[in-house]
C-alpha cells in the first residue's frame, strides 16, 4: 500500500480521487438504465421476462416468477444446519438493536384547548433488492428486511436475480423467509427496480425500494426516485482505520483488506500518526494480499484506492477522518472512546482492536447498510425510521383559535394570501 505523508495538497488530491467512485459519475450507463426502466414501465411483464432472459439466461414467466412455499421448504433443506443457527443468532441481535429504534405516536394537549402531536405509521409496502446469481448475501437480506418487519411494514417484497436454472440461491431464500419477507420474486437488475417502482402484471408496485446492487441497480434506483422512495444511491464499499503506534499492524492490515476484497473500486485507508506502523501495515497487507482467495480484486482495489496517510498529530488525523466521512471507521488507538467523541462523520464506528468491521457486517446487530462516498456527513445507517412516515396532528378548539386568529390573519395578509386570511376570519365574522 502506498504511504503518503499528509499535507493539504495531498489531502485534496485524495479526496478528489475518492469522489470518482461516486455512482452519480457513471453517466455512461445512465442511458442504458433509463431505457430498461422505460421499457418495464411501458411493457411490464413482457419487458421484465425478456431482460431476465437476456441478462440472467433464465426462463421466467408469470407462472414461476414468484417463489413458492415448496421452493422455500426445499431451499431450507439445502442450507447447512450450522449456518442456519448462526443466521438465527445474528437475526436475534439485529432485531434487538432495531427494536430500540422504534418511535411511537405522541400527543400533547394543553389547557388552552390545543392538541398537537405526531402520528407514526409504517409504510404499506417495501421492495428489497438483494444481489444474486452465483453469490449469496444472506446478511444483506437480514439487514434490509428485519428493520422493515420491526417497523410494522405489512408487505415486504424481495427481488433477487435467479440462476440460469431459474432458481434462487437457497441461503438467500432461507434468510428471506426467516427475516419476514412476504413475497420473493426471481428477477434482478434495473428491470427489477423498475418493476417494484411502477408495478407489472406479476409484481405489484411498492412505496419504497431498499437494498444494495451493482451500478445498474444504483442508477435505476436514482431513475425511479420520486415515483417511489429509496434508501440511498450506494457506492462501493470503504473502510478507514484510525490508529496510533499502539495498534497491532497485522490486525490493521487484515481489516483493511476485509473491504478491499469486495470490489476493485472499494477503498481501504489507514490514517495514523506513526510512520513505523504505516510501514508495518503496508508489509502485512502485501503478505495477506498474496494468499487470500480474492487476491486479484484486493490488489487492484489497493492499487486504485488504497492509502496509508501519516499525520503529525491525532487532531490532524481526526480532521482527515471527518473530511473523508467513511462508511466504516475503526478506531484502534490508546483511547478509542475519547477519540470517538471527536468524530462527526462516519457510517459505523468500531472501537478497539477486537471490534473488527466484519462484526458489524454479520453479527453485532447495528445495520450494515451505511452511507458511502462521504455521504455520512448527512446520511445515517439504514434504520427503522426508513420504514415509517410521520404525520403532524393539529387540533384547536374554537376558544383556542379565537385567541390567535388575528395573528394568523396578519401573517397571511403580509404574504398577500388573502384566501388564507379569510379561511380563519370567516369563523369569527359574527363576533366581529
Amino acid at each position: 500500500m502506498r504511504i503518503i505523508k499528509l499535507d493539504e495538497s495531498s489531502k485534496q488530491n485524495i479526496l478528489a480521487d475518492l469522489l470518482k467512485r461516486d455512482p452519480n459519475n457513471y453517466s455512461t450507463y445512465a442511458d442504458t438504465v433509463q431505457k430498461i426502466v422505460e421499457a418495464v414501465k411501458a411493457d411490464k411483464d413482457k419487458a421484465l421476462f425478456s431482460y431476465t432472459k437476456e441478462f440472467d439466461k433464465a426462463d421466467i414467466n408469470a407462472s414461476n416468477i414468484r417463489v413458492t412455499e415448496e421452493e422455500i421448504k426445499e431451499a431450507m433443506k439445502e442450507v447447512d444446519p450450522g449456518l442456519l443457527e448462526v443466521m438465527k443468532k445474528s437475526m436475534k441481535n439485529i432485531r434487538q438493536f432495531h427494536e430500540k429504534q422504534k418511535q411511537y405516536s405522541w400527543f400533547d394537549s394543553k389547557p388552552d384547548g390545543t392538541l398537537l402531536g405526531q402520528k407514526v405509521t409504517a409504510l404499506g409496502s417495501v421492495g428489497v433488492y438483494v444481489p444474486g446469481g452465483k453469490a449469496a448475501y444472506p446478511s444483506s437480506v437480514l439487514m434490509n428486511i428485519i428493520p422493515a418487519e420491526v417497523a410494522g411494514v405489512e408487505r415486504i417484497a424481495m427481488v433477487t436475480p435467479p440462476g440460469p436454472d431459474g432458481k434462487v440461491n437457497p441461503v438467500t431464500l432461507t434468510a428471506a423467509y426467516l427475516a419476514g419477507a412476504t413475497e420473493v420474486y426471481k428477477v434482478g437488475g434495473a428491470q427489477a427496480v423498475a418493476a417494484l417502482a411502477f408495478g407489472t402484471e406479476s409484481i405489484p408496485k411498492v412505496d419504497k425500494i431498499v437494498g444494495p446492487g451493482n451500478i445498474f441497480v444504483a442508477l435505476a434506483k436514482k431513475a425511479v426516485y420520486g415515483h417511489v422512495s429509496i434508501d440511498s444511491i450506494a457506492g462501493p464499499s470503504e473502510i478507514l482505520v484510525l490508529a496510533d503506534e499502539s495498534a497491532n499492524p497485522r490486525f490493521v492490515a487484515a481489516d483493511l483488506l476485509s473491504q478491499a476484497e469486495h470490489d476493485e473500486l472499494a477503498s481501504s485507508i489507514l490514517v495514523t500518526t506513526s510512520m513505523e506502523l504505516a510501514k508495518k501495515v503496508s508489509e502485512e497487507a502485501g503478505n495477506f494480499a498474496n494468499v487470500l482467495s480474492r487476491s486479484e480484486i484486493i490488489k487492484k482495489s489497493l492499487d486504485n484506492y488504497g492509502y496509508i496517510l501519516v499525520t503529525e498529530t491525532m487532531k490532524e488525523a481526526i480532521s482527515v477522518v471527518n473530511e473523508i466521512a467513511p462508511e466504516h471507521l475503526e478506531i484502534i488507538t490508546r483511547n478509542p472512546f475519547e477519540d470517538m467523541i471527536r468524530i462527526q462523520n462516519a457510517g459505523a464506528i468500531f472501537l478497539g482492536e477486537y471490534s473488527s468491521e466484519p462484526l458489524g457486517d454479520y453479527f453485532a446487530g447495528p445495520n450494515h447498510v451505511l452511507p458511502t462516498n462521504g455521504t455520512a456527513k448527512f446520511f445515517s445507517p439504514l434504520n427503522v425510521d426508513d420504514y415509517v412516515k410521520k404525520s403532524s396532528i393539529i387540533y384547536y378548539s374554537k376558544e383556542a383559535l379565537e385567541q390567535v386568529h388575528k395573528d394568523i390573519e396578519a401573517f397571511a395578509e403580509a404574504e398577500h394570501l388573502t384566501a388564507h386570511a379569510n379561511s380563519v376570519k370567516v369563523r369569527f365574522e359574527k363576533e366581529n
